[in-house]
């Protein structure tokens, strides 16, 4: 594959993957713009690719997107395959799909690689603040995701200069998906408020609260410990321990859990989901199916 030398947007996203520092990787591969700057920019920093498609099988024709998206890598020079789910239509269909595209990209055995950029990065910020515990995600995750010092326009800007067709996700345009409302809706509200783009610092903060939840993923701290500690503190790693043990991050789970911390009177465990609760256990907190 010839890369062009003029080509400042498929640059950066070059420079971004070189964070990975697995060399023998799976590409999480839709089709759209970001997948695809994303195994060309691996490819060209020769990497090992295999570029996984992931067909939910949730639109019509979803199979020739999925086929066609494989197609192209090829000609990158990557390795790509198709790989069909089944979706659980109860819940929420996007949270379902989403789980069943990880669990078939975890099954080839090799560390993941996606293309989030920072503007999914803010996105995500906003989407968690709503829901009253703002996230973000990391570089060097459960998966990784070099692209999130990179803008979309960069990954658009790539594909453009690499000549690339990028598949457009109709779903992308509908403003019933949360995510969608706040791409086309929320910030460009904040960008004529504060007479700038956003992007960067939301994306900034997202970075922060991960590396911040990060160091919360501590698995032997003891309810001594947390009873001892500052309130701010303790409800911070009540909220990872929540996420981390897939359970709803909500004010009222965390207010559950912290009583069995610091009210404990010798009361069972308290539910956190529907089938899931947090009993004291050995000195520390522990979840477990109901």
């Amino acid at each position: 594959m010839f890369w062009p030398r003029k080509s400042p947007r498929f640059m950066a996203c070059r420079v971004a993957v070189r964070a990975v520092t697995d060399r023998d990787v799976v590409v999480g591969l839709s089709g759209g713009p970001d997948s695809l700057a994303l195994v060309a920019a691996l490819v060209a920093e020769k990497y090992r690719v295999l570029a996984v498609c992931v067909d939910h099988g949730l639109q019509q024709g979803s199979e020739r997107v999925a086929e066609r998206a494989a197609e192209t890598v090829r000609g990158l020079g990557a390795e790509a395959t198709v790989v069909q789910v089944d979706v659980e239509k109860s819940g929420s269909l996007e949270a379902n799909a989403r789980r069943a595209r990880y669990e078939a990209l975890r099954g080839f055995g090799k560390p993941v690689v996606v293309g989030h950029t920072a503007d999914d990065q803010a996105e995500t910020l906003l989407l968690g603040a709503l829901r009253g515990k703002a996230a973000g995600m990391l570089v060097q995750g459960t998966v990784w995701r070099p692209f999130l010092s990179v803008r979309r326009a960069d990954t658009v800007g790539a594909c453009a200069e690499l000549g690339l067709e990028p598949w457009h996700d109709p779903h992308n345009d509908q403003r019933e998906f949360r995510r969608v409302a706040i791409r086309q809706q929320v910030l460009p509200l904040l960008s004529d408020i504060i007479g700038g783009d956003p992007v960067p610092a939301l994306a900034r903060a997202a970075m922060n609260i991960a590396h911040d939840d990060e160091a919360l993923q501590v698995s032997d701290v003891t309810l001594d410990e947390l009873r001892a500690a500052h309130p701010a503190f303790r409800r911070r790693y009540l909220a990872a321990f929540l996420r981390e043990n897939k359970a709803p991050v909500t004010g009222a789970n965390i207010d559950a859990v912290e009583r069995l911390v610091t009210d404990w009177h010798g009361q069972g465990g308290v539910a956190v989901g529907n089938r899931l609760e947090v009993i004291r256990k050995d000195g520390k907190l522990l979840s477990k199916e109901r």
